[in-house]
């Protein structure tokens, strides 16, 4: 069976993503760090007709990580688009002047090094099908560095370019690598930024497969 895995799979976005994607057949692996609140969410899912499962695993830790990606593979099938949208922790936002170089050690782990172990983990497979999606989603900070928030703008510049090039080496491989900025909040009111109408557009990457990187809407 198909499966999506949505790293940092939560109520929201997560969520509605999972229903998306499930309408159109694929089984869902949630992977976040609480087992618990994965459980919940499954149970929901599974009442909506969506085959789901959680897997706990904490991005900075790759052999968590690698493990949760493993055990989805095995207990749901060939892993064929992940979803990597962990939501950045509050003290990886600091003034750029009030940031020193401790500071980007755990956002850089969080952003990068987790979607590079999570990305070689799932290449192998979705190589051995012929085709595959790595769906990588961003704030606004990815691509217009924000004064406030240091660690999330220097992590989220390193995940871009490592993606692109993913993009531009995968791709002949018919393995799509797509980056999606939402530079609002999700679910402020606007029907546009309701998280059905972001799992819309991010189901629409997969299956449209065009360009690197997508705007949910432009940048003010």
């Amino acid at each position: 069976m198909t499966t999506i895995a949505i790293i940092g799979a939560g109520s929201g976005l997560g969520a509605a993503v999972a229903r998306r994607f499930g309408r159109e057949g694929f089984s869902v692996a949630l992977i976040s760090r609480s087992q618990e609140r994965l459980d919940a969410l499954a149970d929901e899912l599974r009442a909506d007709g969506v085959t789901a499962e959680g897997f706990a695993a904490d991005v900075r830790d790759a052999a968590s990580l690698t493990t949760a990606l493993e055990r989805a593979d095995e207990r749901l099938g060939r892993v064929e688009v992940l979803q990597y949208s962990p939501l950045p922790a509050k003290e990886y936002m600091r003034p750029v002047l009030e940031t020193v170089a401790a500071d980007l050690v755990g956002p850089i782990e969080f952003s990068v090094y987790g979607a590079v172990t999570a990305a070689h983990q799932v290449i192998p497979g979705m190589r051995s099908v012929g085709h595959g999606s790595i769906l990588l989603i961003n704030g606004g900070s990815a691509v217009r560095p924000g004064p406030t928030v240091t660690g999330t703008s220097v992590a989220f510049a390193g995940l871009s370019a490592y993606g692109q090039l993913l993009h531009d080496a995968l791709a002949p491989e018919d393995i799509h690598v797509g980056q999606l900025i939402i530079p609002f909040g999700i679910g402020d009111g606007e029907e546009s930024h309701s998280p059905e109408a972001l799992a819309d557009l991010i189901w629409t990457m997969h299956d449209e497969r065009g360009d690197f990187r997508v705007y949910a809407e432009p940048l003010a």
